[in-house]
């Protein structure tokens, strides 16, 4: 087995990325992309688990790869391809699901949480994507997965086909055992409108987030507009863990200045909110403000998009092919 290192990871087309996307993924894929092989996909199968309209699903794929390249990707030296262009992710995710079990897929929480309480009427796609997020990742024999916490257990399932693959066909440490990549200061980015609630384009108030599009002026309002508390900052960590909304803002603004939060509570304590949200409002707009510009031009060029998408799945499709060609061997198929 070979000890080079290969990332893999993929995002969701579902429209309009956030502070959320950027900070909790986006900005830890540019910076892996300087230490190894990096494969970065859009991956429109898992999108379509749930009901798309196929225009706007199309639309988002083109902004994804905009908001991928505006972030800061290469897509010189790093794939960015949409999952579906390459049919190697379907074949091996049928044959993965004759290696994982029911019992395995009935164990994942992701499941539980988007089916809701009506199992029943969800897609069997919704049941078994962990298989196909397996297939994502075992495809190119990826080692390193970068994830946030709440997606740690899908990498241990994918773990866990690729030991049950390598032993049924007695081919030891054919797939590699992915690891996941959580980074040590894992940025989980909230809703402005509720500390205990992840930052979401799903929730109904767009004053709930700050979108990579948004310009000066709707930044600046939404962080005025943000959820706080009566209490000036805290001057310790203990402190600020017991208060979302206060967390939430020095978080993202910790992030964004790269400073670490016990020297941003050193810098802020006793002082309250309006202090804090000037300066992140300030950094916001100046990280964000040329991403979104980046996106709004790119968008408007829609053959730039599909060229880079259609130059990276030739890559993903000779790396795909080489390694199923083994596959179809080991299982049998001809």
């Amino acid at each position: 087995m070979s000890d080079k290192k290969i990332v893999f990871s993929g995002v969701q087309p579902t429209g309009n990325l956030h502070l959320g996307n950027y900070l909790g993924a986006l900005k830890n894929f540019v910076s892996l992309q300087k230490k190894m092989e990096c494969i970065y996909c859009v991956v429109d199968l898992h999108a379509i688990t749930t009901f798309q309209n196929p225009k706007i699903l199309k639309s988002n794929i083109l902004e994804t790869t905009a908001g991928f390249i505006a972030s800061g990707l290469d897509h010189e030296n790093s794939i960015i391809f949409n999952q579906s262009s390459v049919s190697g992710h379907a074949e091996l995710a049928w044959i993965l699901n004759c290696v994982s079990r029911v019992g395995w897929l009935n164990r994942m929480t992701q499941f539980k949480d988007k089916a809701g309480t009506d199992k029943e009427k969800a897609s069997v796609g919704l049941y078994i994507y962990p298989n196909l997020m397996a297939a994502d990742i075992l495809l190119y024999k990826a080692t390193h997965v970068p994830v946030g916490a709440d997606q740690k257990q899908h990498i241990e399932l994918s773990r866990d086909i690729a030991q049950k693959f390598n032993n049924d066909f007695q081919v030891e440490n054919f797939f590699p055992l992915p690891e996941p990549l959580i980074p040590k200061k894992i940025s989980r980015i909230m809703s402005l409108r509720d500390g205990t609630k992840k930052m979401s384009k799903s929730e109904e108030s767009e004053y709930s987030r700050i979108n990579l599009k948004d310009d000066a002026d709707e930044i600046v309002k939404k962080i005025k507009k943000a959820k706080t508390d009566s209490e000036p900052i805290p001057s310790n960590e203990v402190e600020l863990n017991k208060r979302p909304e206060a967390l939430n803002l020095i978080t993202i603004y910790s992030d964004l200045t790269n400073t670490p939060v016990g020297e941003v509570l050193k810098q802020m304590s006793g002082k309250d909110f309006t202090h804090l949200k000037k300066n992140l409002s300030d950094a916001l707009v100046e990280k964000i403000c040329p991403i979104g510009k980046e996106i709004k031009k790119m968008i408007k060029d829609r053959i730039f998009l599909e060229k880079i998408l259609k130059k990276g799945s030739e890559k993903a499709n000779l790396k795909a092919e080489e390694n199923l060609k083994k596959i179809r061997d080991i299982v049998g198929l001809i």
